[in-house]
């Protein structure tokens, strides 16, 4: 595990990333060193790696902003700072490679918003999840109001803001801000098994998946459909795609499992 940048550690585990913030005397609070070092470590992995999981060391998956830095910016330099969280975050939600969130304890704030911005997200039974920027006399800057609004409504995103409501990952899997709920201490393990599942896929359509879904959702419906069968008839030109359909066809590969054998 390479630990030269103290705030991001950054492992290589087969085709697998494993970037872990790591400032647990702060509950993992981002400041703009952080967005920083998270940064070099998203491109890094996109680099080396096939997919990669982004975690928290300690009890806690990240507390969100660092409200000490936060409040001793200049207005335009916390304007400049937002869109450079949007920047980085999007590097994760529209890159080359998925992204798996394993969480545990706090998910606040832009915690959240950082798990947001991951394609799944794998809570444990110790993690919550919180938006208290009206009580802060704030608003979210890491582009929650787009990605947290889309995972679970305006309006449920409106409630956590406005009254202060935390969820349990329970409520959070119920709302859509998560895709798995396991127990205590398996979150990086889930995490992890799903994303060298991810790696295995082949990497235009994961490209694209990433790519593609988020963009197609901006569209109208005319206009996603187009743009779904382009990219649908460019998946199938690939020699990856061609070599696994084959072995499909073949009967070499696995057919889908019905969950309910």
């Amino acid at each position: 595990m390479d630990t030269t940048e103290t705030l991001v550690t950054y492992e290589l585990k087969g085709a697998v990333a494993l970037i872990g913030l790591n400032r647990p005397d702060k509950r993992n609070a981002i400041s703009d060193r952080f967005v920083e070092a998270i940064h070099e470590a998203v491109q890094r992995a996109q680099k080396e790696a096939r997919a990669g999981v982004i975690f928290g060391h300690g009890k806690h998956f990240c507390a969100g902003l660092d409200l000490a830095e936060h409040s001793e910016k200049p207005l335009f330099e916390a304007v400049k700072g937002s869109r450079r969280w949007h920047a980085v975050f999007d590097g994760i939600e529209r890159g080359t490679i998925p992204f798996v969130a394993a969480i545990s304890g706090a998910a606040v704030g832009g915690g959240f918003e950082l798990a947001a911005s991951t394609q799944v997200r794998v809570a444990d039974q110790t993690a919550f999840f919180a938006l208290p920027e009206g009580q802060r006399g704030i608003f979210v800057g890491g582009g929650g109001s787009v990605r947290i609004a889309r995972l679970i409504g305006a309006a449920r995103m409106g409630d956590m803001m406005l009254t202060g409501r935390a969820l349990k990952a329970t409520e959070a899997e119920a709302w859509g801000g998560v895709s798995y709920v396991v127990p205590e201490g398996e979150a990086l393990t889930r995490a992890v098994a799903l994303a060298e599942q991810m790696a295995t896929n082949a990497e235009f359509t994961n490209y694209a998946i990433i790519n593609a879904l988020p963009r197609i959702a901006d569209m109208s419906s005319e206009d996603g459909l187009f743009a779904e069968s382009m990219v649908a008839s460019l998946a199938t030109m690939t020699d990856d795609a061609k070599d696994r359909l084959r072995a499909f066809l073949e009967k070499r590969a696995a057919k889908v499992q019905d969950p309910n054998a």
